[in-house]
């Protein structure tokens, strides 16, 4: 017995230490209450709450934090016309947003007392048992047509109260739509969850190809921006009605987004899917790998980006092979992709970021003398004792280290895909330098140079 009281003691203490996350004093990163750097490695579970059981929504949980993840982004409510759970559990009645279904209590060996509401709240405390934050989409955005502005404040007034003291919340307005779709709502959302909930941060999750700073940058209630660079490569991203033609280079966005003022933190909240069709709806294109997730991540960091959301096709749906329902082709249990080779690799990118002084990183494009487009682009960061310049395709870098605050005295090449570390012998420094990455010039093969003070 006093075994198990110490075990229970401790695993209690873990759970207490989350704490609520902060903007950063240079307001371009986060950061937990304590001050700590907090580098945001996401994923995208969106049907969590509504295609898992209790017992796969842990096993989910304990897979991301053994891979190092510290966010889920997740729907609350997907489609409001069928909001009910894998449980038979519904979110809310008459479609309407409104009238959440709560019951008294919330013991789940009695289905009188346990709902769809006690389900979230289980898994979002198994979270935060594991260190995960919980990043809420209160609805999806194709939802918003059919919710008055009235109904939306009743609804955010609802998840405010019920979760403003859970320390592991951030929240998501929207959901891959625009915010001129719906803007009232999205306005009243936001602001009904800021005027009760003081605790927790916002955002927006936009429609791909944009960032929430396009409607929301001046927003009280907006935190942070966050932007969707989208499942279309280069030759797809041709729609007409899209404002920006940035193709796959998502670390355009980072860049309009880091110029802006006020400042805030900026990520790509959801750039292409592992093992998603490019588009996304033809099933017959080729997929998107590891080697891009990867290239998306580090080009979207590197040019200001306060963390990644990675994503899985089989996972973000929580896809079984025979599922009546399904999209975009998923072809895989969604249990056997949590160990895709990208979604290991995302830890890599976090743990690089924070072995340096984290909170001194900016970009560094000046220094790149052979910046180049496309997958030859080469993007750089610095801090104040270290340079991070990566190459997606071990292509040469060409840089001026003049124009570093310090001289490096140490360097080394590090790889995105498993974190092996191989040191520049007989490195010397000189004002004007190339680096030859290791191995061919392909693309897939990507290299973090490091220079050190």
């Amino acid at each position: 017995m006093k075994k198990i009281a110490t075990i229970f003691f401790l695993f209690n203490i873990a759970y207490a230490q989350i704490q609520p996350l902060q903007i950063s004093s240079n307001h371009r990163f986060f950061q937990t209450k304590d001050g700590k750097p907090f580098f945001w490695q996401g994923d995208t579970g969106w049907l969590l709450f509504i295609k898992c059981t209790r017992e796969e929504a842990v096993k989910y949980l304990d897979d991301r934090q053994q891979k190092g993840y510290n966010v889920i982004q997740v729907m609350l409510v997907h489609d409001i016309n069928k909001a009910v759970n894998l449980y038979g559990d519904s979110a809310i009645q008459n479609k309407n947003l409104a009238q959440p279904v709560t019951t008294p209590g919330n013991n789940f060996y009695n289905a009188a007392e346990y709902d769809y509401w006690d389900h979230v709240d289980y898994v979002i405390d198994e979270a935060a048992k594991r260190g995960i934050y919980m990043a809420l989409v209160p609805v999806w955005g194709g939802n918003i047509k059919h919710v008055t502005e009235a109904q939306a404040k009743v609804y955010a007034a609802f998840l405010a109260n019920r979760y403003k003291n859970k320390t592991n919340i951030i929240w998501l307005n929207g959901g891959d739509i625009k915010g001129t779709d719906g803007l009232a709502q999205w306005n009243a959302i936001g602001n009904t969850i800021r005027s009760i909930d003081k605790n927790h941060l916002i955002s927006f999750h936009p429609r791909g190809r944009n960032s929430s700073s396009a409607w929301f940058h001046q927003q009280p209630w907006l935190d942070f921006n966050m932007i969707q660079s989208g499942h279309k490569d280069y030759a797809q991203d041709t729609v007409s009605t899209e404002k920006l033609h940035y193709g796959e280079d998502n670390w355009k966005y980072i860049v309009d987004d880091y110029k802006l003022q006020p400042v805030k933190p900026t990520l790509d909240g959801e750039p292409s899917y592992e093992n998603i069709p490019h588009g996304l709806h033809d099933s017959l294109e080729k997929r998107w790998t590891a080697d891009d997730i990867r290239r998306y991540a580090y080009w979207e960091v590197l040019a200001g980006g306060a963390g990644f959301t990675y994503g899985n096709n089989s996972v973000m749906q929580f896809y079984h092979k025979g599922d009546k329902e399904s999209s975009f082709g998923a072809n895989a249990n969604w249990e056997e992709e949590l160990n895709a080779p990208g979604a290991a690799q995302i830890q890599y990118l976090k743990q690089l970021m924070l072995s340096h002084d984290y909170f001194s990183r900016r970009p560094a494009q000046e220094i790149v003398l052979n910046d180049g487009t496309r997958y030859d682009k080469i993007i750089a960061a610095k801090g104040s004792s270290y340079v991070y310049v990566y190459t997606y395709n071990a292509r040469d870098v060409k840089l001026a280290l003049n124009k570093v605050n310090f001289k490096p005295a140490k360097a080394t090449w590090f790889s995105p895909a498993d974190s092996q570390v191989i040191a520049i012998k007989n490195f010397k420094y000189t004002p004007v330098q190339t680096f030859s990455p290791p191995g061919e010039k392909k693309a897939g093969n990507d290299w973090v140079l490091i220079l050190e003070r």
